[in-house]
């Protein structure tokens, strides 16, 4: 596996959120292989685990609109589904 390039952690805080659910994925696999390695000073490793729990929550935000859009379909009915 290779390893995921440094992310600058001293904006990652106020950085917006990706625009998709993969972006959002792809950035956070890569904060956790840099915080599982170790090698981030305890400063940044705040700041990753800060930023983690932002995309986490996004991504589970995706997910149960996505969730509740099929439960809607499956019951009979559609609804527009406003992606957010």
């Amino acid at each position: 596996m290779p390893k995921a390039a440094p992310i600058d952690t001293a904006d990652t805080q106020a950085a917006p959120l990706p625009a998709s659910y993969e972006a959002a994925l792809t950035e956070l696999e890569g904060l956790v292989s840099q915080l599982e390695s170790g090698q981030m000073p305890l400063d940044q490793l705040l700041t990753g685990y800060q930023r983690g729990a932002a995309l986490l929550a996004f991504c589970r935000d995706k997910l149960k609109a996505v969730e509740d859009q099929i439960q809607v379909l499956d019951g009979g009915q559609l609804k527009p589904w406003s992606g957010a």
